[in-house]
């Protein structure tokens, strides 16, 4: 899931750019990669509006605490930091603040008295079914909030609810029904699948050894490098009561419980113990550092390493790769110790002797031969093709095309619903499927199917136009950030 989530941040940004207030009863969640770059809590600027820290940081809490509900609870810090959701959170705030410097050109403008309304309908906030202000008061301390603070939050996501409803589209029902039965569509067809594992093929020395001098440059060594390395081991010294009260007055945001609560000063000792000797043992690492760069220390271990095999972070595995023959790096976390890495020599990657190649060279030939004669074969049969008649499919029948597993059966529905040849062949993985088309018939469409569709396009139409509309804006109003981006993108 973290995977999908990463390979479509931006749509995920953009269907929840008007997320609730959703801080209350959960606290904060730490975000911690980006640093000031001014005093005073304004992290940017966007047109006359300025953005605070506090502002950023609940846009943080927000966002932490919607990924948390998508993955069932099992969200983590960790797995925040590897979706850089700090730098998320950070654009999404600039985008709500474009959004709402348009509102403030369009003159759309909330009252004390929405706010007021508003704030009524938070149960938070109740007591036995009524509004209750000391317990207001209360659960925004709790939350290290204050009435000021949350009703001007308020006010925002109620501006920008305001320029939303403006904004929206919806698509006209004859679209609708349209684009349904194009995607309930459905295919009376007959098949037969072959597989390029049902073919034998004959091992012919020279046409393998034409085919490798064709595609040498597709079997290369991997780069390498010649690694120098010296661990500095975590320390684990004693540290005083006052030392580590003190850490923990000027730090306690970064130690929080999995639901965003900061820990006490006892449930974080061990963790504030740590950090402070891991900021002792980064001392030590910088000056073993100096020590080797002027030649008064030598690094411990030499080895061969090639790029697949670097396993530190991607941001030390890249240092490497871009690093000059020669080069000391300076000490980066590893495995909780500190690490020296100078980078003897490179090595390129080059193209293998035929030898070496061989067994990749013959598995790839053996696999290209097997295709091309599947292929000739289901040429030689489509012109008098019958197969087997399955019925009716659509889209969605993953079950009924045999000899495919649901993956090659999704695969081959959404190539057949693409073709205009009422007969003909499609490729699946290392199979061939023969189809022939006898008859197609729009689906019957229910209310369920409607309502599915209609959500969905009014969703794509309205996530673009806001989308585009932001682009627009990015242009019309300065953004002055006074943030630094941390290098974890």
């Amino acid at each position: 899931m973290i995977t999908w989530m990463q390979r479509h941040k931006k749509w995920l940004v953009i269907t929840i750019w008007i997320s609730t207030i959703a801080f209350i009863g959960a606290g904060f969640v730490g975000w911690g990669s980006y640093e000031y770059g001014k005093k005073g809590g304004v992290v940017a600027v966007v047109g006359d509006r300025e953005i605070s820290m506090d502002e950023y940081q609940r846009e943080y809490s927000n966002l932490y605490d919607q990924y948390s509900k998508m993955l069932g609870g099992q969200f983590t810090q960790e797995m925040a930091k590897q979706f850089n959701l700090s730098n998320i959170a950070y654009k999404l705030t600039l985008q709500k603040n474009l959004l709402l410097s348009y509102a403030d050109e369009l003159g759309l403008d909330v009252t004390n008295e929405d706010i007021a309304k508003e704030v009524m309908k938070y149960k938070a906030f109740q007591k036995d079914g009524k509004f209750d202000k000391d317990i207001y008061v209360k659960v925004l301390l709790q939350n290290q909030s204050n009435p000021i603070e949350f009703e001007n939050s308020l006010k925002r996501n109620l501006l920008l609810g305001k320029l939303e409803s403006i904004l929206q589209t919806q698509a006209q029902n004859k679209e609708i029904e349209n684009i349904a039965q194009l995607l309930f569509l459905e295919d009376n067809i007959n098949v037969m699948v072959l597989d390029a594992n049902m073919v034998q093929v004959t091992l012919n020395q020279d046409e393998l050894k034409k085919y490798w001098e064709t595609n040498k440059n597709n079997y290369m060594s991997r780069p390498s490098y010649e690694l120098e390395t010296k661990v500095i081991t975590l320390l684990k010294n004693e540290v005083p009561e006052d030392e580590i009260t003190s850490y923990y007055s000027k730090f306690k945001n970064d130690f929080k419980k999995e639901d965003g609560k900061l820990k006490t000063i006892e449930e974080a000792k061990a963790e504030i113990i740590k950090a402070i000797n891991l900021k002792e043992t980064k001392k030590e690492a910088l000056k073993t550092y100096l020590d080797v760069k002027k030649g008064k220390a030598t690094l411990e271990n030499k080895a061969i390493v090639f790029d697949n095999e670097l396993n530190y972070a991607p941001e030390n595995n890249k240092e490497i790769e871009a690093a000059s023959k020669g080069a000391l790096l300076k000490p980066f976390l590893f495995e909780e110790n500190y690490l020296l890495v100078r980078v003897n020599d490179k090595f390129e990657a080059k193209a293998l002797s035929y030898q070496d190649a061989l067994p990749m060279v013959t598995k790839d030939f053996m696999a290209m031969q097997k295709q091309i004669q599947i292929a000739q074969k289901a040429q030689t049969m489509l012109e008098n093709f019958k197969g087997e008649n399955i019925g009716y499919v659509n889209r969605s029948s993953i079950n009924k095309i045999p000899d495919l597993n649901s993956n090659e059966s999704a695969e081959f529905l959404n190539k057949l619903f693409a073709v205009s040849k009422p007969k003909g062949v499609i490729d699946v993985a290392n199979k061939i499927v023969l189809y022939k088309i006898n008859n197609s018939k729009f689906a019957v469409v229910d209310n369920n199917k409607l309502e599915a569709v209609k959500s969905s396009v009014n969703n794509l139409q309205n996530a673009e136009l806001m989308n585009n509309l932001v682009n627009d804006l990015e242009s019309r109003y300065t953004i002055q950030s006074s943030l630094e981006e941390s290098k974890d993108k």
